[in-house]
């Protein structure tokens, strides 16, 4: 496949601003539309200057096409190496021409095939809808047992007067839907980057990653949690309360039970069609012998129990 100057085809500086990037773009679609161009080659024009804009308009897409670096020159053949654009997502808000075989070899290996968008012709005017937008959301794994509304404050990039990013804040109020994993997505319909002329905004895609909890640890659907037992309740059985993301819950532990036994909870895990479990894994906590009470009871015990819990080692 040959490399394609993006500048070149849309007639700019590769220093030039996101507004210059902009006017001719718009400039050079009006002259090569297919609906009004007079110009043999109208159609093949308008589909380079929608794939050239597709990319440089976009700050990220832009920086990772500019990597390719100024050794390239129009012609040459093109075999980018391996993860040269690595670290790079882009998702959706390309622009196609409905009829044309949408974007060229070398643009889908840049940034995949995929990028659908809409393209409507309004006397000389251009709709482009904006880029998807993902952000990384963290709730707490009690919001996934019973859902809410959560309130998040998101920090994005945007460009201001002369073409310069700009970061600034924004809130939205999330429906958390009971259920949710970790890992799975939350779509906001238009909520992405604004789109262009009268095209709809993007969506934006909330990845949902559950904060580090002090008890509990989470496995696709199923949670665990380290229970800490007494000697005596493991040895002799017993019936304890054990916390869980949805409330207290009694639980028996059986006589003779061992550190990093467990116990499940069917069903007590994430919801879901089918819910996770609950897994309670049993730690034996020993007692300090921090006075005279406790150390004689120790002492008692070594005496009496006649104990080695190293024979099976034998020694």
């Amino acid at each position: 496949m040959e490399y394609r100057d993006y500048y070149k085809v849309l007639g700019v500086a590769r220093d030039a601003s996101q507004d210059d990037i902009k006017r001719s773009y718009r400039k050079l679609a009006r002259k090569y539309h297919p609906d009004v161009s007079k110009e043999a080659n109208a159609d093949e024009r308008f589909k380079e200057l929608g794939e050239a804009y597709e990319v440089l308009r976009d700050p990220e897409k832009r920086s990772a096409y500019d990597q390719l670096g100024a050794n390239w020159q129009s012609g040459q053949d093109f075999r980018p190496p391996p993860d040269w654009a690595e670290g790079f997502e882009f998702r959706g808000g390309g622009f196609t021409d409905a009829g044309s075989g949408g974007f060229s070899d070398f643009f889908e290996s840049l940034f995949g095939a995929g990028f659908g968008a809409a393209r409507q012709s309004r006397g000389g005017q251009f709709d482009l809808r904006g880029e998807d937008s993902r952000s990384r959301v963290l709730i707490d794994i009690e919001d996934a047992y019973r859902g809410g509304s959560r309130l998040i404050t998101l920090r994005h990039s945007e460009l201001g007067a002369g073409g310069r990013p700009q970061v600034r804040d924004r809130s939205l109020n999330v429906t958390i839907p009971k259920g949710i994993r970790q890992g799975q997505q939350i779509r906001l319909a238009g909520q992405g980057s604004p789109g262009v002329g009268q095209g709809a905004a993007g969506d934006l895609y909330l990845d949902i990653q559950f904060r580090p909890h002090s008890f509990y640890r989470v496995e696709g659907a199923d949670v665990y949690l380290d229970l800490p037992v007494a000697p005596w309740e493991a040895a002799l059985g017993a019936s304890i309360e054990a916390p869980t993301p949805d409330g207290r819950v009694d639980l028996k532990i059986p006589a003779g039970s061992r550190s990093g036994g467990k116990l499940r909870l069917k069903g007590r895990g994430i919801p879901g069609s089918p819910p996770g479990d609950l897994y309670a894994v049993l730690q034996v906590q020993v007692p300090p012998a921090d006075s005279e009470v406790a150390r004689q009871l120790y002492r008692e015990m070594q005496q009496k129990l006649n104990y080695n819990p190293r024979a099976r080692l034998g020694v």
